[in-house]
């Protein structure tokens, strides 16, 4: 997953880094609400975190700009502000959960995972697609009951396509959310770690989940999408941020 902090506070913001790291999330700090807006036009985000106080502005006027632009990426915002008021005008303003400083750490990631598993249409952190079963919360994959070894790379691809399913992602879709343009190998180990995977899932009895769509990249298909049109993931621009 790849998320987009707005946060300027740099000791919040390195703690909040830290912590999407760990569950395994490439993380790209915004200090202004400017930098962040552009960011959101760049790149396609599963989440977004907003801060309220930035140094160009309130984050309420940064979400509307978002929402007006037609970017749908589930917004969480933080502030030091405890009052309801401020809440609900988070809520309003098109944010999707709004959460008050200081706050748990794990909570965070938390919610962070809740808005984006249903922002895709997920109302629980165990999906079921296609034969397997992901639980989001432990990062753990299982078909039948059976639990299935997958390295950190496997799940991220794996954890993107169950996500998307239904949506065709290209390499650089894959590359721009499992490395963020830090130390990018070839696009071709892409084609490497789906051949693992899809190795490792036909073992355990999930042989045909993985679909390939020649030429633009790989999707997974719930048997309800299987006669339906594909829709092509939004794009990535090649040029990333510093």
């Amino acid at each position: 997953m790849r998320i987009l902090l707005a946060e300027d506070d740099r000791t919040i913001a390195r703690g909040i880094n830290f912590v999407l790291q760990q569950a395994r999330m490439v993380v790209d700090v915004a200090e202004t609400g400017a930098e962040a807006l552009e960011l959101s036009k760049l790149y396609d985000y599963d989440a977004i975190i907003m801060d309220v106080m930035l140094p160009d502005g309130e984050g309420f006027d940064v979400v509307r700009r978002i929402r007006a632009a037609k970017n749908a990426a589930p917004i969480l915002m933080l502030s030091a502000q405890t009052r309801a008021e401020s809440k609900i005008k988070g809520l309003q303003c098109g944010a999707d959960d709004y959460l008050a400083k200081p706050f748990d750490q794990q909570e965070l990631v938390a919610r962070l995972q809740a808005i984006i598993r249903r922002s895709k249409g997920f109302s629980h952190s165990r999906l079921e697609v296609g034969g397997i079963t992901m639980d989001l919360s432990a990062r753990e994959v299982s078909v039948d009951g059976q639990p299935v070894a997958l390295t950190s790379k496997e799940y991220a691809i794996l954890e993107l396509l169950v996500l998307r399913r239904g949506a065709v992602l290209s390499k650089e879709n894959f590359l721009d959310h499992l490395y963020g343009g830090i130390d990018e190998p070839d696009a071709k180990i892409i084609d490497v770690f789906i051949c693992k995977l899809r190795k490792k899932l036909a073992h355990a009895g999930a042989d045909s989940l993985i679909g390939t769509v020649w030429g633009r990249g790989y999707i997974v298909r719930d048997q309800q999408m299987q006669r339906a049109p594909v829709p092509v993931a939004r794009p990535i621009l090649e040029t990333h941020a510093a």
